[in-house]
């Protein structure tokens, strides 16, 4: 049956109502009421002559039909919202992406890598914006996610992009750290933590360090403070490979002995599920898959390790093997 123009608004809203399968969610999603959402449903319900959605006290659950059509929009929505942003591109000769990432990220693992991306794409310019907090994915929202965590998340689509491991690290300043040459060594000096959901105790058990000073006694909440913390001195921090490794390239911090403990989650860039990236999106993706891919594989869990456990340069281990000499006079 031919669709009229009139009731293609409905199409919209249902899908909106199919994505979160709740009506009051999609009415904020939209800047709607739950009433006109509903509304909206109904319409498309009697023009089609199907029941789209089972309504209970609960909520709403899509019924088969309902499924079927909500995959059906979702592709022709994303289409729309592919040659649409394809269009404006061509017409404006700019793409922008908009990206919500962790700050200690962007800081120490995102940024520097940024200018190749810039030199091979100079007509994509990014918006970054960088909070602990989980975005909205709305039309008002960002285009991609860099996350930490579990993956998948519900309406996302996650692409991996890389795992970690936490070890501790110091400045090889630091009062004492040079008489650090095993684990145990560790809980002698002060300890630095952020609100990471691995921490300490887990390293601990792991390095089997029992009977240890706990909780730390500084708290941060970025993991980039944390790392400035353990630089100026302020005791030993539980690192992120990808967030110590400019210090270490520095010779600001040093790996302390212990093992080298698989982060509990891994890195995803993410976007909604029924929204096709741009071509310039797209870019983004391919460019940060392939920059992920080129980190090696941390070590194994539980293995002693030296302080060359995650290897800097030759001359960033001179430097910090000149700053520990000097410490230590």
């Amino acid at each position: 049956m031919p669709i009229r123009p009139a009731v293609l608004p409905a199409f919209a809203v249902f899908a909106a109502a199919a994505r979160h399968q709740n009506f009051a969610h999609a009415a904020e999603e939209l800047h709607l009421t739950a009433s006109a959402v509903s509304h909206h449903v109904r319409r498309l319900e009697t023009t089609l002559g199907v029941t789209l959605f089972q309504r209970h006290a609960r909520g709403v659950v899509l019924t088969a039909q309902g499924r079927a059509l909500a995959d059906a929009t979702n592709v022709a929505l994303a289409d729309l919202d592919a040659v649409s942003g394809s269009l404006l591109t061509r017409d404006q000769d700019v793409a922008r992406v908009r990206v919500t990432t962790l700050h200690s990220l962007a800081y120490c693992w995102l940024i520097p890598r940024l200018p190749s991306f810039a030199a091979t794409h100079p007509n994509v310019h990014l918006d970054f914006e960088t909070s602990i907090t989980l975005a909205r994915f709305d039309d008002a929202g960002p285009d991609l996610g860099i996350r930490h965590g579990p993956g998948p998340w519900p309406g996302l689509t996650a692409h991996y992009l890389m795992d970690d491991a936490l070890f501790p690290v110091a400045s090889p300043t630091l009062c004492g750290v040079r008489q650090v040459t095993k684990a145990a060594h560790i809980p002698r000096l002060p300890l630095i933590s952020d609100l990471g959901l691995q921490g300490w105790p887990d390293w601990f058990r792991a390095a089997d360090v029992r009977g240890a000073n706990l909780p730390a006694a500084h708290s941060f909440t970025d993991s980039t403070d944390a790392m400035l913390a353990a630089v100026h001195g302020l005791g030993v921090a539980l690192a992120r490979r990808h967030i110590a490794a400019p210090y270490i390239e520095r010779g600001e911090l040093i790996p302390l002995p212990g093992p080298m403990l698989k982060a509990r989650f891994s890195y995803y860039v993410v976007h909604p599920a029924h929204r096709r990236p741009t071509p310039a999106a797209a870019a983004f993706i391919d460019w940060l898959r392939r920059e992920a891919a080129k980190e090696e594989p941390a070590p194994a869990s539980g293995r002693e390790t030296s302080r060359s456990a995650v290897p800097p340069s030759r001359a960033t281990a001179s430097a910090a093997d000149r700053a520990a000499r000097k410490a230590g006079k």
